[in-house]
C-alpha cells in the first residue's frame, strides 16, 4: 500500500501555490467580438482563428495583444517505472535527445528555430549528468539558434511506483518549486510546455485514470510504440501501480505518487505562468497531464490555455474532453517534446495579426451586408 501523502508544512516551507484570478472579463471580450464581426469578411468565417485571437485577448487583457518572446520549455526526467517494461525504448534514450534538443537536431529545436521560439531545455530529473556549458550561469538566456539548459534536477529519476511513491513530497514539492521560480526568470508572455522521459505516458494515464476516474485500459496507449503485446504488458503494470496507491486521491498526493519530475515541476511552471497571464500553449498528452494537475489546484488555469493539438494517445481525447478543451490541430501527432505546440504558434501569432491589422468594413470602404 502506498505511503504517499501530502502536508502543508512541507509545502509551506518549499513552494506556495500561486493563486490564479478570474479573469473573465465581459466588457473587454465584446469589445473584441465587435472587432472581430466588423472585419472585412463574413462574420465568423475565418472559424477557429477567430475564437484563438478572442482567447488570447482574453489572456493578456488587451483587446489589440502582442505575443513576445515566446518561450518553448521542455520539461525532461526519467522514471523508475521504465524498470517494468512501460516502454519501447530504454532510459537512455531520456539523456540522448536532451543532447539532441541542445544541439539543434529534434523535431522541436528545429521547429522552435523556425518559428522564432526560444528553446529552453530543464533537467528535472535525468537520470544522468550534463556537461558544463557556455550559457550555465544562471543570468542567461537562450539565444537565437542557442538553446539553453537549466540544472534543476531533483533526483536521478523517479522511483518505480509499482513498488512505492515515484517522488517523496519533500522531492515533489521541490519540482514545483523549481518550475515556479524558472518561469519568473523568463521573458516574454507566452509559454510553450514540451516534455521528455521515458515512459512518461505511463505517467499521465495513471495520472487520467485517477483523478478522472477513467478505465486504465481506455486511456492508456502504445507511447513510443509498443507491439500489442507490449501495450497488454504495460496496462498490466498500470493496473497494479493503481492497486498499489489505491487510497491516494488528492491532486498533489497522485502527482507525487504516480506522476513524474517533469511533470512536477511543469504544473509548477504552468501555475506560475497562469498567475502571470500568460499564454500557455499546451502540446500532448503529457504536458495536458500537467495543465489537469493545476487545473485541480486552481481552476482558472485553464482560462490561460490553448491546445496545440489532439496526440494520437487515446487518453489524450478523454484528457481533453475533461478539461473541456479544443485542440487547434489534429493531426495524430505523438511525438511529444513541443513538436505541436511550436507547429501551432505560427497560427496563434496569425491570430493576433488578423485582430490587429485586418481592416474594418468602414476603414476599407467596403460595403456591409445589406
Amino acid at each position: 500500500m502506498s505511503s504517499a501523502q501530502f502536508s502543508d508544512s512541507t509545502l509551506s516551507t518549499l513552494w506556495s501555490c500561486p493563486q490564479v484570478a478570474d479573469i473573465h472579463d465581459a466588457a473587454l471580450a465584446e469589445r473584441v467580438q465587435h472587432k472581430l464581426d466588423f472585419k472585412t469578411k463574413p462574420q465568423g468565417s475565418l472559424g477557429l482563428l477567430e475564437q484563438q485571437a478572442l482567447r488570447i485577448a482574453s489572456i493578456v487583457g488587451n483587446e489589440s495583444p502582442q505575443l513576445s518572446a515566446p518561450q518553448m520549455v521542455v520539461f525532461a526526467a526519467d522514471h523508475g517505472l521504465a524498470a517494468q517494461g512501460v516502454s519501447a525504448y530504454p532510459v537512455d534514450v531520456t539523456w540522448q535527445m536532451v543532447e539532441n534538443f541542445l544541439s539543434g537536431g529534434a523535431a522541436v529545436s528545429v521547429l522552435s528555430r523556425q518559428n522564432g521560439v526560444a528553446l529552453n531545455v530543464v533537467d528535472c530529473g535525468v537520470a544522468r549528468d550534463f556537461e558544463v556549458r557556455e550559457q550555465d550561469p544562471e543570468h542567461k538566456l537562450p539565444k537565437a539558434d542557442e538553446p539553453r539548459l537549466w540544472r534543476r534536477k531533483v533526483a536521478y529519476g523517479t522511483a518505480d511506483c509499482s513498488k512505492g511513491p515515484a517522488m517523496t513530497e519533500l522531492q515533489c514539492a521541490m519540482a514545483l518549486r523549481n518550475g515556479a521560480e524558472l518561469v519568473k526568470k523568463l521573458p516574454g508572455n507566452a509559454l510553450l510546455l514540451g516534455e521528455m522521459g521515458i515512459a512518461n505516458t505511463s505517467s499521465a494515464s495513471l495520472l487520467l485514470a485517477r483523478l478522472c476516474g477513467e478505465s486504465i485500459e481506455t486511456v492508456t496507449g502504445v507511447g513510443t510504440g509498443l507491439s500489442s503485446e507490449g501495450l497488454r504488458r504495460k496496462i498490466a503494470v498500470l493496473k497494479q501501480v493503481l492497486d498499489f496507491h489505491a487510497g491516494v486521491q488528492e491532486p498533489l498526493a497522485v502527482l507525487a505518487a504516480m506522476g513524474g519530475l517533469e511533470i512536477a515541476t511543469m504544473t509548477g511552471a504552468v501555475l506560475q505562468a497562469a498567475a502571470e497571464r500568460r499564454v500557455i500553449v499546451v502540446d500532448g498528452f503529457i504536458t495536458t497531464a500537467a495543465v489537469l494537475v493545476a487545473s485541480l489546484l486552481q481552476p482558472h488555469v485553464l482560462q490561460r490555455c490553448v491546445y496545440a493539438h489532439r496526440s494520437g494517445e487515446p487518453g489524450h481525447t478523454r484528457m481533453l474532453a475533461h478539461l473541456q478543451a479544443q485542440p487547434m490541430l489534429d493531426w495524430q501527432l505523438r511525438l511529444g517534446e513541443g513538436s505541436g505546440a511550436a507547429l501551432a504558434w505560427p497560427l496563434l501569432m496569425s491570430a493576433c495579426t488578423m485582430l490587429n491589422e485586418m481592416a474594418s468594413f468602414e476603414s476599407a470602404g467596403v460595403s456591409t451586408k445589406s
